[in-house]
């Protein structure tokens, strides 16, 4: 039976949203070929001989319309004999991409595949392809949840409450992934993965929203992010205490890996970095939402035979700190082995491109702490979640 392996992992530095952000200043076309640049060359592949390239994009209107993946990919030179296509699984969609690209491998289908991710959070701001009167639901839905579906940010709350998680709690995760974070970067552990890139404002090298002085009392002085009298009443377990401290900033970025075979990778010359060893995607209750990640780590070990004690490394993307918070306490997971380089509550979520950034740190991460397993899950907007177990390899 085929495998599918990781053979390189490339990621941008994660720019701020604007007005203050370097990255804003790049297309997100340039931003995401100057990474599949770097990814080809780093690997010293023909890229003539891709059989696809995958990428994830939430938002795909203006900038990022008509296929930003197949543009990016022309954007960088490479030959146009190389299909390309973009996916959206929401804020996983670049996970999905690598699922995708692995399951194209495994099957046949594929040789040498990229799964990619780009989101310029900037220049495309998000809900830009819902214009103003557009119901990207339609009457069915509305009939199926006459009360309404809710932001993101209401879900996070929803499962502060359901979880009984305390706006201080939150903040101290918040500051241990800013803490982190910081102490990756010193400590060079985001070194192999990182690809500098040339702004307006120069190069820009290092993650942006990263707050290595951010503590529990100043994230305290943050006002709710979300509250609203309207949801206040319909929901009134709701305490409103997710803030812009304890989510995810609004950002830019682009990440891709390269997906082979064993068998295709040692005839090229590649060095695996991990095998895709097993992949889940759940759907959930929409209201709750973020929730997803539940049983999408339930069901992809249960797919894998693997207990949640086999797992070294997890990443579970820091949408929001509930959703994390929330996961630890149903699984029971180690907090020591959760999101060790920091998470996107400091490192930032640029949505599209933030399932493959995740994956490029946690291989390197396998590879700096010598660990076997390891698993990554995302939550995703409409009640989805997407879930990957990685096997490092020597």
């Amino acid at each position: 039976m085929r495998d599918a392996v990781i053979v390189e992992a490339v990621r941008t530095p994660i720019g701020k949203g604007r007005p203050t952000g370097t990255l804003a200043s790049v297309h997100p076309v340039e931003l995401l070929a100057h990474t599949l640049r770097a990814l080809v060359g780093r690997s010293g592949i023909d890229p003539e001989l891709v059989d696809d390239v995958i990428g994830g994009c939430v938002d795909q209107v203006g900038e990022q319309a008509m296929n930003t993946t197949r543009n990016a990919w022309l954007s960088a030179g490479f030959p146009d004999s190389v299909p390309a296509t973009t996916v959206d699984r929401q804020c996983g969609s670049s996970q999905q991409a690598v699922h995708f690209a692995a399951q194209g491998v495994i099957s046949g289908a594929y040789d040498l595949v990229i799964a990619c991710g780009i989101e310029s959070m900037s220049r495309v701001p998000m809900w830009s392809n819902v214009p103003a009167g557009a119901d990207p639901f339609g009457p069915g839905l509305a009939r199926r949840f006459p009360e309404g579906l809710v932001p993101q940010g209401i879900s996070a709350e929803l499962i502060a409450a359901k979880w009984s998680l305390s706006r201080e709690r939150m903040d101290e995760f918040a500051t241990l992934s800013h803490r982190r974070a910081a102490e990756a970067h010193a400590d060079g552990r985001f070194e192999t993965e990182l690809v500098p890139v040339h702004t307006d404002a120069g190069l820009i090298s290092g993650d942006e929203s990263v707050r290595p002085g951010t503590t529990p009392e100043v994230l305290a002085g943050l006002r709710p992010a979300f509250e609203d009298p309207a949801y206040a009443e319909r929901f009134p377990q709701i305490e409103w205490s997710v803030t812009a401290g304890n989510s995810s900033p609004i950002n830019d970025g682009a990440s891709a890996v390269l997906i082979t075979s064993s068998e295709t990778a040692k005839r090229l010359g590649l060095r695996p970095l991990a095998r895709l060893h097993g992949f889940a995607v759940t759907g959930s209750d929409p209201l709750l939402m973020l929730a997803g990640v539940i049983p999408a780590t339930e069901k992809v070990l249960r797919r894998t035979g693997l207990r949640l004690e086999d797992i070294d490394l997890f990443e579970v993307n820091e949408a929001f700190a509930s959703v994390v918070l929330a996961w630890l306490q149903e699984t029971g997971a180690d907090p020591a082995k959760v999101n060790v380089n920091g998470g996107a509550i400091a490192l930032g979520h640029p949505l599209g491109a933030s399932g493959t950034r995740l994956m490029t740190t946690l291989v390197n991460a396998m590879r700096q702490r010598g660990a076997r397993y390891a698993l990554q899950t995302m939550c995703e907007a409409g009640g989805l979640a997407n879930a990957t177990v990685l096997e490092r390899l020597s």
